[in-house]
């Protein structure tokens, strides 16, 4: 855990270092890959999702959001997408989004901000703060292509999104328990 901790304070420094647009284009082989050992780091403000194993960056990806509204979720509704740190929870192939992987949220970390912003009056008590958040593909069905990550159109309901075949590649690299921090 204490290892997680110092991974999560060091690699939002590690992000900024890599300008190589190779990160964009390069294939991940999770044969060549220690699924016990990747940690996805997604960037609100800059509509990233970082992919390290270890501390190696390994690739970057475009990613949208629930809302333009880049602030933490505060409550079911409010298309917000949660800031904090979460793990992979369950991961399935799906109809809708290609590719559908579950964050634990909400966790302790968020009840715990919920209680705290009850407290300051910034929050109702009793207000459920949702659920079934998680990284998928975009949904073609109802019209949603590609192209809504690369113009970094907000579509979701609070989840994170990206391109179908940039989830798929993903999906194959994670585990359950994967670690995924979002920050703003």
């Amino acid at each position: 855990m204490w290892r997680f901790c110092c991974l999560s304070i060091l690699l939002p420094l590690f992000a900024f270092e890599h300008n190589n647009s190779d990160l964009y284009s390069v294939r991940l082989n999770p044969s060549r890959i220690n699924a016990e050992k990747v940690f996805l780091l997604i960037d609100k403000s800059d509509y990233r999702m970082y992919v390290y194993e270890d501390v190696t960056l390994l690739k970057i990806y475009k990613v949208v959001f629930g809302s333009n509204d880049q602030s933490d979720k505060f409550v079911e509704g409010d298309k917000r997408t949660p800031n904090g740190t979460f793990r992979i929870a369950q991961k399935r192939v799906d109809n809708r989004w290609s590719r559908f992987m579950l964050l634990d949220y909400p966790n302790n970390e968020s009840m715990e901000k919920h209680a705290r912003r009850v407290s300051r009056g910034e929050a109702r008590p009793g207000a459920d703060l949702g659920g079934g958040i998680g990284l998928h593909g975009v949904e073609y069905a109802s019209g949603i292509r590609d192209y809504y990550v690369d113009q970094r159109i907000n579509w979701t309901l609070g989840c994170v999104s990206l391109k179908n075949g940039d989830i798929n590649e993903i999906f194959e690299v994670v585990k359950v328990g994967t670690p995924v921090v979002i920050r703003p």
